[in-house]
This record gives structure tokens, C-alpha cells and sequence, in this order.
């Protein structure tokens, strides 16, 4: 009787072993058992080191979530910001869950996941700043993320636009008084400022609504379903809010997501 026990139980484990090895090649990944993904680790709150020296933040945690529900490795990618669609073609990673915007220009280029999180573009400045309005910005240095929408908004308004590699530099270059205001994401600007009680605030008006997404190279549609569904099973468990209400005092789920176009 033993022996049919011990004989059915590694029946049962070949069975799943050989499903879960359909499903990692099914989910179309680079590395079977393991999700590659971009990220800058250097723009919080949405990446960033912990104290400890691991990768924290609004996407580091979902994504790693994301990774746990598909049974796969969380496996980041360090990259810059500029490098990160260019890595994706490449196949040089899964995914990427950098704080990208989900516009129609990008739309063409790559897919998007359903949109994880909502957010927008807001202007920061000095406390003495004579800047009151996005409309005030003409004719002012403003610094702006290089290859970002947030550029084309600074332009759009007038203004000289200095680019950076990475949101903190500009907001340095704020502090340091080498520009007059820096458009950013609502949420990162937010973080910042309060966590290191910097001489800063942001401008109550939007100069941008976005949505933000994780791009995956087209002709991987498997793989966008799954990420698809562990999102919005976290969602609507309430995993989600637990793990970045924390972090920026809300729930920044989109109330309606955009959702991927998929052939």
C-alpha cells in the first residue's frame, strides 16, 4: 500500500512539474521560471533602495506581487530611463515596470499590460517661487526627465527645457536654484518632497492626466493576460492598496483602467 501511495504521489508531482514547465513556456519568457524586469531603482517612490539596500518602491511592489501569483522569479534588470524600450526589443528583458506613461506614440511601438496605476504631470517649485501657474512658465528654465512627455509639456508652455537622466537630478538642480521649476509625476514630486522636508511645492493645477503601464514586446500576448489578471486580482483582493497606500497615502489603482490592445 506504500509503495502505490510513494508511486502515485511522484506520478502527481511529474504531472505538475511538466504543467507548470507548459505554463512558464506558454507565459513566452526569456528564462523559464523567471520574470525579467526593467527598472531604474532610482525615481521613488516608485523605485528605489530600502535601507538595506534592496529595491523598494510602488512598482517594485507590485510587480514583485505580480511575479509571486505566475509562480516566477522576480527578477530585476537594472537599466536607464533611456534605454528602456530599446532593452525590450532587444529581448534583454521581459518587461519593464519603470514609471512609463501609457500614450498613444508608445501604443505603436510596444503593448501595455492594463494601466497600474494613475497619476499626472504637476509643476514644482521654490516656496518663494513668483511662479503660481503652468501658464507662468513661459519663457522660464524648466527641468523636465529626458524623452518624456513631460518635456513636450514644458515646450508646449514656452519654456527652455533642460533634460535630466534621472527625476532626482532636476529636483537637485530646483534646490540648487540652476532652473526655475521642474514638471514631474504628481506622486514621485509628492514622495520627495516630504520625505526630505525639501523647500519645495508642487502647483495645485495638473498639466497632465496619465495612466501608467507595463510595456512588453508585441507578440506576447500570454504573457500580457497573465500580468493582466494577477493585477487585477490583487486589485480587487485588496493586496494592492496594502502594499502603496503606505507609501503615497492613497490607492493609486486607476478607477478604469486603459487596457491593453492586443492583435
Amino acid at each position: 500500500m506504500k509503495r502505490q501511495i510513494i508511486a502515485f504521489a511522484f506520478a502527481a508531482a511529474a504531472v505538475f512539474s511538466g504543467q507548470a514547465s507548459a505554463s512558464a513556456a506558454d507565459l513566452e519568457l526569456l528564462q523559464p521560471g523567471k520574470l525579467l524586469v526593467a527598472t531604474e531603482g532610482t525615481f521613488p517612490p516608485f523605485s528605489m533602495r530600502a535601507a538595506d539596500g534592496t529595491l523598494d518602491g510602488l512598482e517594485i511592489r507590485v510587480m514583485k506581487e505580480i511575479s509571486k501569483r505566475l509562480g516566477l522569479e522576480y527578477t530585476p534588470v537594472i537599466i536607464k530611463w533611456e534605454s528602456l524600450l530599446i532593452g525590450l526589443q532587444a529581448d534583454q528583458y521581459d518587461i519593464t515596470s519603470d514609471a512609463m506613461d501609457i500614450t498613444p506614440e508608445r501604443q505603436k511601438q510596444v503593448v501595455f499590460a492594463d494601466g497600474w496605476l494613475e497619476s499626472g504631470g504637476v509643476v514644482v517649485v521654490p516656496n518663494n517661487s513668483p511662479i503660481k501657474s503652468p501658464d507662468d512658465l513661459k519663457g522660464k528654465t524648466v527641468g523636465a526627465l529626458a524623452s518624456s512627455t513631460f518635456s513636450k509639456i514644458a515646450e508646449d508652455k514656452g519654456a527652455t527645457v533642460k533634460g535630466y537622466k534621472a527625476e532626482t537630478d532636476g529636483i537637485q538642480d530646483l534646490i540648487n536654484g540652476n532652473i526655475d521649476a521642474e514638471i514631474t509625476d504628481a506622486i514621485g514630486a509628492g514622495y520627495m518632497i516630504k520625505s526630505a522636508n525639501m523647500p519645495l511645492q508642487v502647483l495645485p493645477e495638473f498639466v497632465s492626466h496619465i495612466q501608467k503601464g507595463f510595456a512588453v514586446k508585441k507578440g506576447k500576448p500570454e504573457l500580457v493576460k497573465a500580468v493582466n489578471k494577477a493585477l487585477a486580482d490583487m486589485i480587487a483582493d485588496g493586496t494592492y492598496a496594502k502594499l502603496t497606500t503606505d507609501l503615497v497615502g492613497f490607492n493609486p489603482a486607476p478607477k478604469n483602467p486603459i487596457k491593453s490592445i492586443l492583435p
